[in-house]
């Protein structure tokens, strides 16, 4: 521990002091003001609403598939005797779209845990394939008839499969990363608990859906850098980088949602409001830009911090000109790949509907301009003018930040943002 704290002192006391200084202040004054914000914001108590007094199930209960049964589907004749029948045996939804099923499940819970239903699927020739044993939640309505509980909008249980891969992906960042990949695990579950312990709560509370974005990511930004990558002034920079660009991105989305005339509205949003939800939809629009730009945003500004404290520490020669000269180069093509991850991400989650668009004869005009396609766009363009920001302005700061005492030793193998 002693040898950690002495490369520690000799680590800092590289960097210029008044820098230093100035980066603390203003870190302390922000994260004073995200602090206040939250306070303000923090949502109050609310009343709970009644969803099934709106028709909708208000819980699921686990389920076992013990028989799939085909039937002929209503409406539908079998005009050929003689074709050959698609039994629920094998292969049963993969090549029969008109096929319906009868299927027969156990209850594993709830106030009929032991029992059979039965609940019928019209048209599941597009579904996956529905086996005797397998594992589903069922929706229940305990206000309505009997015969009509259970829905038959059922999902699949999926909770095994995804706690596998998230311990998978769990363990494959502390090998790698060791106390620093525990860390940054940290930090994404604070990152998730501030969103549901916080933003939900409070925008269903009726708070600005903007100012609780901005209070969140900047306190997201906070927990995040400073648990995944300590307390230095490497990280500070990266943070101060990642806040000035978020609200870069807070006044463009705003100012091009106006612009393009983008109201929010979605299929969701008529559930909400049949909740009685007097929400603002354009301030989630925004809400949504701002806390999604936030993870490319951090892991940009970290990657230009890093990149300049190992040029200089490869060559303790080199004056903040230089530094920022060569930095500047690997954000090029930092921003270059992550702009068209952004892009693909985004494409990728509305796949199927650009091919519902495209198989409706409309023109490429008016799909890109569409409400929902015109919403991954702007959000797109305007979290990569956010990332393009962010480079010039973290890698600038970051060089004068390293170029303190010029003679400092170069340490090639430890971590820039180590503190420890």
């Amino acid at each position: 521990m002693g040898g950690g704290h002495d490369h520690s002192a000799r680590h800092d006391h590289s960097f210029d002091p008044g820098l230093v200084r100035w980066l603390t202040i203003t870190a302390a004054v922000l994260a004073a003001a995200t602090v206040a914000g939250i306070v303000a914001l923090w949502p109050g108590d609310r009343s709970e609403v009644d969803i099934g007094s709106l028709g909708m199930s208000d819980t699921s209960y686990p389920a076992t598939v013990t028989k799939v049964e085909e039937f002929t589907c209503p409406g539908v004749e079998n005009l050929d005797p003689e074709a050959p029948t698609v039994t629920a045996d094998a292969e049963p939804f993969d090549t029969t779209p008109d096929m319906c099923v009868q299927v027969t499940f156990r209850l594993d819970e709830g106030p009929d845990s032991g029992e059979t239903r039965t609940l019928e699927l019209i048209d599941v020739g597009s579904l996956p394939t529905i086996s005797v044993g397998d594992g589903i939640v069922v929706p229940y309505l305990a206000s309505a008839d009997e015969a009509f509980q259970y829905s038959p909008q059922f999902e699949r249980e999926r909770a095994w499969p995804m706690l596998i891969l998230a311990t998978i992906f769990a363990g494959l960042v502390i090998i790698q990363g060791r106390l620093r990949g525990l860390s940054a695990l940290a930090g994404l579950v604070a990152s998730i608990g501030v969103i549901i312990v916080f933003v939900l709560p409070a925008l269903v509370g009726g708070s600005p859906p903007v100012l609780v974005a901005v209070c969140a990511a900047s306190l997201i930004a906070y927990l995040a850098l400073y648990l995944a990558h300590g307390f230095s002034p490497l990280t500070t920079v990266a943070l101060l980088g990642t806040l000035a660009s978020l609200l870069l991105v807070t006044a463009i989305s705003w100012t091009f949602t106006r612009l393009t005339m983008l109201s929010g509205a979605s299929e969701e949003t008529l559930y909400i409001r049949a909740f009685g939800g007097d929400l603002d939809f354009t301030g989630l629009l925004l809400a949504g830009m701002i806390l999604g730009a936030l993870g490319a945003l951090d892991d940009m500004t970290v990657t230009q911090s890093s990149a300049v404290a190992e040029l200089h520490a490869a060559n303790p020669e080199l004056g903040p000109r230089e530094l920022y000269r060569r930095a500047i180069r690997i954000g090029r093509d930092h921003v270059a790949s992550t702009v068209n991850t952004l892009a693909l991400a985004y494409a990728g989650a509305s796949l199927p509907l650009l091919l519902l668009f495209l198989s409706s004869e409309r023109t490429v005009g008016r799909i890109l301009t569409s409400e929902v396609v015109a919403t991954e766009i702007v959000r797109t363009l305007v979290g990569s003018i956010g990332l393009v920001a962010s480079v010039p302005l973290t890698t600038a700061h970051a060089a004068r930040l390293v170029d303190g005492h010029i003679n400092r030793p170069p340490v090639h193998e430890s971590d820039p943002f180590a503190t420890d």
